[in-house]
């Protein structure tokens, strides 16, 4: 089967103005932007839901008297945001104004996360087989439309609650082609080397998505909840138009070899000059033809199962870690700003919109923190020990943050930035460098296309963390917020420890103790550390 498709039609119409090829470092830059934006339009629409909660919430708080502070105007909190001729409600709206109002909105959490878990799966056995822009195209698209029909209930004033829970549902379907297709992306045009440092910046796609949506829901909050989930909609359909008309998702379709074949052979990877770079695959030098042709000539039917892909070394105890990891880092994004809005700082409540506004710090300390968790694993060769690291130090931090929080507004902004980056640092590392790391495994020695698959596995199997997490919080928040907080703490300890015997192995590794992986380079991280022991048990 030939792997070549048709380049992007934007990038046909740019090269005919043009009237040369883009350089394959040009192509790179463009593919960052590209996936950087689709991803980030994801998780913008996925906000909404978040910053309306205590629109939607039966018991709506008094806020008392309002300071600029610190970003001025932003969250200045405005009277008539729950007041008469809002658009909002004080009673809230039905179906979730009555007693079991916070358990409905963590069904709906939970509806959302618990098929965009299981299309996960799907979505990275299709990723490896199917052409990745059309597949994205189609994901965003379709995420776009549902999530606006959610918000169109405001508008036809319906309060039946398996409207909303079909609609979540279904989203979450949809929203499941993202992650394994935008890391595949990335995976077929970038090698190993500074893979985690790349990555960490790429991955604050998450983080500054979580931060537009909620700006964008928030700001047209007084004007009716529902157009809080038609903006996002919106944003994520565009996104998906330009992700048709400009991302190659393969370097072979714009002219140049697999990457797979790129970086697989260090002759290639040292011999990329801006002349090599700019020569089409058929113009590539005839000495290293042979050893391009493997990657290139791959076939996108060529991938491999779940079952095979689970038995590559450090998938299976990664997945595990996920599960935990994004069970605590989703219920923070599902309801923190929730939390602001029915929690004193300083001695007074926040507004909704207030709190969906304060509530994206947390994920600007994410975007430190994805950094910093990749640039620490580059440098230390480890992505086991650093992920464990960040997850065990989340603990205190989310202590600091429930136990001080409150005294003033500046203390919660440092407390609160400070557990983001603790929080979403191993998180962003596990999906993004390390699923990429075991996507292309020696084990798999350059046969098959792995990374949507993996990336798959591991996301997904994070994703039902994600989705017990929000749901657990709609119970247990009612006990009191110390429970809630006290879930989270255990879920921190539970995914550090489950990459013990990985640490114990990059220790071991770097303490010269593991004679038997002396002759490893260096470069190649997971593959050439902890993962190795678990492939000679594998043997």
């Amino acid at each position: 089967m030939d792997t070549m498709q048709a380049p992007p039609p934007g990038i046909l119409l740019i090269r005919s103005l043009r009237g040369k090829e883009w350089s394959l470092n040009t192509y790179r830059y463009v593919v960052l932007l590209l996936t950087f934006i689709a991803y980030a339009c994801y998780h913008a629409s996925r906000k909404p839901t978040s910053i309306v909660k205590s629109v939607l919430d039966p018991e709506p708080v008094t806020v008392g008297r309002s300071y600029p502070w610190p970003l001025g105007e932003v969250f200045v909190k405005e009277k008539g945001l729950t007041g008469k001729g809002s658009g909002l409600s004080d009673k809230g709206w039905a179906p979730f104004n009555g007693d079991d109002g916070t358990v409905k909105l963590g069904e709906i959490d939970v509806a959302f996360l618990a098929c965009y878990s299981m299309g996960m799966y799907v979505a990275g056995h299709l990723g490896d087989r199917l052409d990745l822009r059309l597949f994205l195209t189609i994901g965003m698209i379709g995420s776009g439309i549902f999530v606006g029909l959610f918000g169109m209930g405001y508008f036809w004033g319906i309060h039946v609650f398996w409207f909303y829970l079909v609609m979540q549902m279904i989203a979450g379907l949809f929203q499941a082609t993202g992650w394994p297709s935008v890391v595949a992306v990335i995976g077929n045009w970038f090698g190993k080397r500074k893979r985690g440092l790349i990555m960490g910046i790429w991955n604050a796609h998450t983080s500054v998505g979580n931060i537009c949506g909620s700006l964008l829901a928030a700001s047209v909050l007084q004007y009716g909840w529902g157009w809080s989930f038609i903006l996002p909609g919106a944003l994520i359909i565009m996104g998906g138009i330009m992700v048709y008309l400009f991302l190659a998702a393969y370097p072979e379709d714009v002219g140049f070899p697999s990457a797979f074949g790129l970086h697989s052979h260090s002759k290639v990877e040292t011999g990329c000059k801006d002349e090599e770079a700019q020569m089409p695959k058929g113009h590539v030098v005839e000495a290293e033809t042979s050893s391009l042709s493997r990657g290139g000539s791959m076939t996108r039917s060529n991938a491999i199962g779940l079952i095979e892909a689970l038995f590559i070394p450090g998938v299976i105890p990664f997945a595990m870690c996920l599960f935990f990891s994004k069970l605590v880092a989703y219920t923070f994004l599902y309801w923190l700003p929730f939390y602001l809005s029915q929690t004193e700082i300083g001695g007074e409540y926040v507004s909704v919109k207030s709190a969906g506004n304060l509530s994206t710090l947390f994920d600007v300390g994410g975007i430190v923190g994805g950094v910093l968790a990749g640039y620490m694993s580059d440098k230390l060769n480890a992505r086991a020990i650093t992920a464990a690291s960040f997850m065990y130090a989340a603990i205190p931090s989310m202590l600091l943050y429930r136990s001080y929080g409150g005294i003033s507004k500046s203390i919660n902004i440092v407390l609160m930035m400070i557990a983001g980056l603790f929080v979403n640092g191993p998180y962003a590392l596990i999906t993004t460098a390390v699923s990429a790391d075991l996507g292309t495994h020696s084990s798999l020695k350059g046969d098959a296309r792995a990374l949507a698959t993996v990336t798959a596995i591991i996301d997904g199997t994070g994703s039902v963390g994600a989705a017990l997490g929000p749901l657990l919080t709609g119970f247990i928040s009612k006990k009191g917020w110390n429970a809630v907080f006290l879930m989270l703490i255990i879920g921190a300890l539970i995914a550090g420890l489950l990459l013990s015997r990985l640490v114990i192995a990059e220790f071991q590794e770097k303490t010269g103790k593991s004679k038997a992986h002396s002759d490893v380079p260096q470069q190649e991280g997971i593959e050439g550390s902890a993962s190795q022991p678990l492939l000679r048990d594998q043997r």
